[in-house]
């Protein structure tokens, strides 16, 4: 990340602050079913990794070196997507994502965009291998 994760936290619910640190999401996949990149308008970016399996999402990562807002974001987003189906992971909204992270600095909720874009970015991979 590009702040040391105890910077800034203040500002942050403590759920926020405990997403951000759990890591059971964070990291990067050597052979996932599916991927995607974006990088987001404020320069943060991100990446996911899909295992799936019978149309449901068995195993999902994200990474990113964005900041605090973006990492929570895609922590949320992979969370709400863990275990679903392919469409049910598609009904996944940044609004829904910021009303699970109540508390989002205003400032920071174009994050939220960026996580479930890149999510339904790799979900379309998936899809467009069918």
């Amino acid at each position: 990340m590009k702040n040391n994760v105890s910077e800034g936290l203040a500002e942050y619910p403590q759920e926020v602050m405990e997403l951000i640190n759990n890591q059971q999401y964070f990291g990067r996949m050597n052979e996932p079913i599916s991927s995607s990149y974006l990088k987001g308008p404020c320069g943060d970016e991100m990446e996911f990794y899909l295992v799936i399996d019978k149309n449901k999402i068995t195993e999902i990562k994200y990474y990113t070196e964005g900041c605090h807002a973006t990492r929570a974001c895609a922590a949320m987003a992979a969370k709400l997507a863990s275990g679903k189906t392919i469409k049910e992971a598609l009904s996944i909204s940044a609004g829904e994502i910021i009303a699970k992270l109540n508390g989002l600095p205003e400032d920071h909720l174009h994050c939220s965009i960026l996580a479930v874009s890149t999510l339904y970015r790799a979900i379309a991979d998936y899809l467009l291998r069918l």
